[in-house]
């Protein structure tokens, strides 16, 4: 059983991490702009279980008031390359919508997080979605971010009190390279963090997916030496 968070007096934020590069970049962010950190992760059925590991990892580093991992089941309803073993991750730049991206996942995991933001009284969730340097996911657009918040703040007790929550996105129109400059002007420690894919069990890269060449690209272009563990 889950146990419930306890609210801290201070200003609260949801911070989603998946234990990839953008989300602990969120994390540091929403962190030093002075917020109680409750982050969020999901055991979703993806490919690569050590990004969870990574998470946790990160979640303690990083001092958050909780860390909750939420078991859900995206996976048993196929349809993407993360979550489907029987579908190869590509290795090749494609266009158009690629197979790893995962009905709905984006709407569900902020859905989670405005249930938890209700009950610890945050009145920010943050999210490291990016319009930019990305794969081409609906789920990551500024147009989808918009729509979700108006519906939020219909949808809540909270809202309809007086305390609407704001959805941040403070990478959404970053580059890579941006973001990693930040991130480390911000003590991220990149080494801990899994983006690949189908990273291997020890959390190493196949350095071949559209994640690894968008974050290699990104460490080539910040002048940050890349500290990520290849297999």
């Amino acid at each position: 059983m889950t146990e419930m968070p306890t609210v801290s007096a201070k200003k609260n934020a949801v911070v989603l991490v998946s234990g990839g590069l953008d989300s602990t970049t969120c994390l540091a962010i929403a962190r030093a702009q002075g917020y109680a950190i409750y982050a969020l992760s999901f055991d979703y059925g993806q490919r690569s279980v050590s990004e969870l590991q990574a998470a946790r990892l990160i979640a303690e580093k990083m001092n958050v008031v909780q860390h909750l991992v939420i078991p859900l089941g995206i996976g048993a309803l196929g349809g993407s390359a993360l979550t489907d073993s029987s579908m190869a991750v590509p290795t090749e730049e494609s266009h158009g919508i690629p197979v790893t991206y995962v009905p709905a996942r984006n709407t569900v995991f902020l859905s989670y997080a405005l249930a938890l933001a209700e009950v610890i009284e945050a009145s920010a969730i943050f999210i490291g979605v990016n319009a930019r340097d990305y794969s081409g996911y609906p789920d990551c657009r500024p147009e989808f971010i918009d729509a979700f918040e108006k519906m939020a703040n219909l949808a809540t007790r909270a809202a309809l009190e007086g305390a609407p929550v704001k959805i941040e996105t403070p990478l959404i129109m970053m580059t890579k390279a941006e973001i990693i400059k930040l991130g480390s002007s911000l003590g991220v420690d990149y080494s801990i963090t899994v983006s690949c894919y189908q990273a291997d069990a020890q959390g190493r890269a196949c350095g071949r997916c559209d994640s690894c060449r968008f974050r290699r690209k990104g460490f080539q272009e910040s002048g940050v030496q890349d500290s990520t563990r290849y297999a």
